[in-house]
């Protein structure tokens, strides 16, 4: 195994990982909600006028960011793309649709979180190593 393989296969401390598995937990829990054809998501995208193709499509981007947050070598990269994402969540939400912001805040700030710590992960996946 080299060296580069070694490194993003670097498991993190275990704050990182109750993070990443709660985090994983709550984007499965809301992109199962939006699969299932929950009533309530049904309403809220009835509600922002895009249709409901678009609540499928948001619903496998939540259950595919839930399995990548538990990959390693992925969690930082599908973190990262998630801040922005759940910036435009909580922009949605109060600007929008009304109600709390409360779940896609908490996304944010463990988004935030993961993606800080597997900063150099992620930088060495893009990258690769320039040494």
């Amino acid at each position: 195994m080299s060296t580069n393989t070694a490194s993003l296969e670097a498991p993190g401390n275990g704050t990182l990982w109750v993070f990443q598995v709660l985090g994983a937990l709550l984007f499965f829990i809301a992109g199962f909600a939006k699969l299932s054809g929950d009533e309530q998501m049904v309403q809220m995208f009835t509600a922002l006028g895009v249709g409901q193709w678009f609540r499928h499509v948001t619903g496998l981007i939540e259950v595919a960011s839930a399995i990548l947050l538990l990959i390693p070598a992925l969690s930082g990269i599908i973190a990262l793309l998630a801040v922005p994402m759940m910036t435009g969540v909580i922009l949605t939400q109060l600007l929008i649709i009304g109600g709390s912001p409360a779940l896609p805040i908490g996304l944010l700030i463990i988004a935030s979180i993961v993606a800080w710590d597997r900063k150099e992960t992620t930088v060495e996946l893009i990258w690769g190593n320039r040494s």
